[in-house]
């Protein structure tokens, strides 16, 4: 049988070819078939994302960076079925089989977590197994703790060692570069310090603390320590280390044994290296309180009546940082009561208040003080707080709301009470509905309470005492009868170690409130107004300026003359 040739022996070797290319032909087809039932769930996750409401993205192909598999370990996003597919600081995009308990509980923890905008999107299972099998390339790297743990021991230990804040470039010299940061937020701690600033400066870098509103200096480093100790807040704050070029935003946790305190961190790049603002946020419900706010006699028994009205729009007015938040919040809480909805809208939300329903706008999606106003008027609210009137469609809202029975709270940009009502008609709001939904208007800053430790008489001089003398006599006969004019006395701090040399600690407001009356509807309906016209009558009816609520917390010994004048001025 071996004599006689195969049928493959009979062909030409040419013609041997076709059975590798029939295998071949049907590797081809059976991917080609795979790939064609991949498209074709594709499409049906497609069109599920169609009626859930839920964008639907392909990951087969999409670039997944190590940063944003790190969000969601291996075994959570298996067992889930979400993965995250895009990350930087302030932003988590997600991908998700379908809308689950599961995924929502996990959106909460990671929005909790990041302080992050979270989006959703829908996926199909191909989507998941591809950025699942990324997971295997993950350089294994030791986890790093976003919070800064500072013990009481620690805490103790660095505060005991500074007597006065501006000796911490002593106390830097002697700690390691790790412990400089956990000694720069002790220190802040101690002064309650809002703001950290670490600026890069030509020869080396200035720090410096906001405290009860005043920039100081406290310390200077080499430049040489420089790029290690932003890279330690970097690293901390989730930012990317080698991004130097344009801003970041992130944050910190200050794990404390009494709780924990968050830092919002802003770097932006200078000619001499990265700026970094640190701010701490103190802010908690039971730091604001209306009986504390520095409001006394007539002012204090008008804005609790106005507030107390069922309609209407409270006011307030100042610049950046005059404590308009605290003022809103602690009318809030006044109000806060069983039976009342309370919906605030904010940028950002500041203090988390139980009992109120409190919503962020988003300028990046759109979702504006306008627009959220539209919205907050459609869960029937009793009482609405809108963090700043910006525009005209925003104080139209306003306006109808508080026509319309509901209580808004809102603040402005002006530099004192009478200055709201000119600036809503440049705005182009109608004058026959403004005079009728102004309850009253707040103007107010903040001025620094003495040490009351160091506290001592201060001799003002003949330019000063004259410019005093001119505020307190144009008061009103009743209140001069209870105030020495003859010979007023006025005080300051000369700085002690309690105060850490300043002669200040803590901080109060001054006010000026005026409520609407017919005299000044009629000018707002005239159109004839002016910031002098109304401040005028406002007087007439009884009003304090400012100036005048500071010189007589300053004749109580409360603030200084010096601070009242910086902070109006």
């Amino acid at each position: 049988m071996s004599d006689f040739p195969s049928i493959n022996d009979l062909l030409p070797k040419s013609q041997s070819k076709p059975v590798n290319d029939i295998k071949n032909t049907q590797v081809l087809f059976d991917k080609k078939i795979k790939q064609m039932d991949i498209n074709t769930k594709e499409e049906l996750v497609k069109q599920k994302s169609a009626q859930i409401g839920l964008p639907h993205i392909d990951l087969s192909s999409f670039p997944v960076s190590s940063d944003a598999l790190r969000i969601i370990p291996l075994a959570e996003a298996q067992a889930k079925g979400v993965v995250c597919f895009f990350y930087i600081p302030g932003e988590i995009r997600l991908g998700c089989l379908e809308l689950n308990e599961n995924v929502e509980e996990m959106v909460d923890k990671l929005n909790k977590k990041y302080h992050a905008n979270i989006n959703l999107y829908l996926i199909s299972l191909f989507s998941l197994e591809k950025v699942l099998a990324l997971y295997g390339n993950l350089p294994i790297i030791k986890p790093i703790s976003k919070d800064i743990n500072i013990t009481d021991e620690d805490l103790q230990k660095f505060q005991d060692k500074i007597t006065d804040f501006r000796d911490l470039t002593e106390h830097f010299a002697n700690v390691p570069i790790t412990d400089i940061l956990t000694l720069l937020i002790a220190a802040a701690l101690k002064v309650k310090a809002s703001d950290v600033h670490v600026e890069a400066e030509e020869d080396g870098i200035a720090m410096r603390y906001r405290i009860d509103g005043v920039l100081q200096n406290v310390a200077t480093l080499p430049k040489e320590q420089w790029r290690k100790f932003i890279s330690r807040i970097k690293l901390l704050a989730a930012l990317k280390i080698n991004i130097t070029d344009r801003p970041q935003d992130g944050r910190v946790t200050l794990q404390l044994s009494k709780g924990s305190l968050d830092v919002r961190v802003s770097t932006m790049p200078t000619i001499y290296g990265e700026s970094v603002v640190m701010r701490i946020l103190y802010g908690g419900a039971e730091q604001v309180n209306f009986d504390l706010l520095g409001l006394r006699g007539k002012a204090y028994e008008d804005l609790k009546r106005e507030i107390s009205r069922p309609n209407g729009m409270i006011i307030t007015t100042g610049p950046t940082g005059s404590g308009k938040t605290t003022t809103m919040y602690s009318i809030l809480k006044l109000l806060n009561k069983p039976g009342v909805k309370i919906i605030t809208l904010e940028d950002p939300v500041e203090i988390k208040m139980e009992g109120i329903n409190q919503s962020q706008v988003d300028q990046e999606e759109k979702y504006t003080f306008a627009k959220g106003l539209k919205s907050i008027l459609r869960q029937d609210p009793d009482i609405c707080m809108v963090g700043e009137i910006r525009d005209l469609e925003t104080a139209e809202i306003s306006i109808q709301a508080a026509l319309t029975g509901h209580l808004m709270l809102s603040t402005i940009h002006t530099n004192d009470a009478s200055g709201a009502i000119p600036r809503f008609l440049s705005m182009g709001v109608k004058p026959f509905l403004l005079a009728p939904s102004l309850n009253s208007v707040i103007g107010q800053r903040l001025v620094r309470k003495i040490c009351p430790d160091c506290m001592e008489l201060e001799k003002l001089d003949e330019a000063l005492a004259f410019k005093v003398a001119e505020h307190l006599n144009s008061l009103s006969a009743e209140i001069k009868e209870k105030i020495d004019l003859v010979n007023p006395k006025f005080y300051h701090g000369r700085g002690c170690e309690k105060c850490s040399g300043l002669g200040y600690k803590g901080r109060i407001g001054i006010y000026e409130i005026f409520t609407m009356n017919k005299e000044i509807e009629a000018v707002i309906l005239s159109q004839k107004v002016s910031e002098y016209t109304i401040k005028e009558m406002a007087i007439k009816s009884g009003m304090i300026t400012m100036v005048q609520d500071g010189l007589l917390k300053a004749l109580d010994k409360i603030t200084s003359v010096e601070e009242i004048f910086r902070v109006t001025e």
